[in-house]
């Protein structure tokens, strides 16, 4: 039997979100139904419109979706959720363009709501923890056993491994940082938008070395929201709309540790020289990584940024600490990356704001951060799983 072609069949019609920021004061419900409400009118829509719901929830940090569904009014056809990990944001809109092209529903909200600042318990590994408790540790690579016991340990480790393995240093990792904070500071959207330099990276603390205070991410409250319909009915709304190319899901299994590719070494890997050949996602699509204006991806620690590189073949294994010189993911560089300043910088809503960006991105609505004629954009993963959209 065929496969079923998806290349260009659903499009996102509009995109909106809430405030970011810390200690906002304000409920879960309450962000995400500013999120939806902002996406609705960026679409032309209505709330009777939407009747599909696709929510990355993870207790306590974010709002359910029957929670939702209910407080916010909703009249859904069909709806799902995952737990809060930046991992399942592409297939949460994979699921969506499936559900509008099998007929489940005409119009899917996809979206993540969270507050990390009223979150008191431990994250990840430890008494109380909730999420982490599904499994052996936890859900990044955590092992309390042998004191990994949150997420940024697992990318600590991965760090340490790149360093050693290819000779990089924490002082090259400082580009990713340094050039995230500068897309930043031209979005009025970005909690931190104070320029940054690579001797102010250094000069920050450690946290789990070789990880610097500067390596991490935003913790923070906030929600996104992206609808997807499919092409034919986003025609008719009220903005341009951004084609889903292509998609890659998300794999696992004893080669898969969520910070680094198959071949890297860590937990359960095998060492060996990775070659990614051109991947599924880049087949369904028709292009190849060279045909990529702008690369978005899971940012929560810099070190994501080179392994997502090499993992998805911008360039060869060991060669993300060079690639990321000299401004060249920068807005102006040969392969910009995280325009909106990614989690580091603009805000952690689990790589639902990076989506919003990649949208406006194509729609040229992004002003002083606007990559130039930009058509076609990837959001790739450290763990493997794509989209690329395609302006319309």
């Amino acid at each position: 039997m065929p496969a079923w072609d998806l290349k260009n069949k659903a499009a996102v019609c509009g995109v909106g979100h809430s405030p970011y920021g810390r200690r906002l004061n304000r409920s879960t419900i309450d962000l995400a139904g500013e999120a939806i409400r902002n996406a609705l009118r960026d679409a032309g829509l209505e709330r009777d419109d939407l009747d599909g719901l696709i929510v990355s929830f993870g207790s306590p940090i974010g709002a359910d979706a029957d929670t939702l569904a209910h407080a916010l009014g909703l009249k859904l056809k069909m709806y799902n959720q995952t737990w809060a990990h930046g991992r399942f944001t592409a297939s949460c809109i994979q699921w969506a363009a499936l559900a509008v092209n099998a007929g489940l529903a005409k119009a899917v909200a996809c979206l993540a709501s969270i507050s990390f600042s009223g979150f008191r318990k431990p994250m990840m590994g430890g008494t109380g923890d909730n999420e982490g408790a599904r499994e052996g540790g936890g859900g990044h690579g955590e092992d309390p056993v042998y004191g990994m016991t949150s997420p940024g340990a697992g990318a600590a480790l991965v760090a340490q491994k790149y360093f050693a393995r290819f000779g990089a240093t924490s002082r090259q990792l400082a580009s990713v940082a340094v050039a995230f904070r500068k897309h930043a500071s031209l979005n009025p959207a970005a909690i931190m938008r104070e320029p940054i330099t690579v001797d102010d990276h250094q000069n920050s603390r450690f946290v789990c070395e070789p990880l610097h205070l500067l390596d991490y991410c935003q913790i923070n409250d906030g929600a996104a929201c992206v609808i997807v319909t499919t092409s034919d009915r986003a025609r008719d709304f009220k903005k341009r709309p951004v084609y889903i190319s292509g998609m890659q899901g998300l794999p696992g299994g004893r080669e898969e540790f969520i910070w680094a590719y198959p071949g890297f070494g860590t937990s359960q890997q095998e060492e060996s020289n990775y070659k990614p050949g051109l991947q599924p996602v880049y087949q369904m699509a028709g292009v190849t990584p060279k045909d990529i204006n702008a690369l978005f991806t899971y940012d929560a620690f810099s070190i994501l940024v080179w392994t997502a590189l090499e993992r998805w073949g911008f360039c060869g294994q060991g060669e993300a600490a060079a690639f990321t010189q000299n401004g060249r993911i920068e807005l102006d560089g040969e392969l910009p990356i995280n325009t909106n300043g990614g989690l580091i910088s603009e805000a952690h809503i689990m790589g639902w704001n990076h989506q919003v960006e990649i949208v406006r991105q194509l729609r040229g609505e992004c002003g002083p951060r606007q990559i130039a004629n930009a058509q076609i954009i990837q959001w790739a993963n450290a763990y493997g799983d794509s989209l690329i959209y395609q302006r319309g």
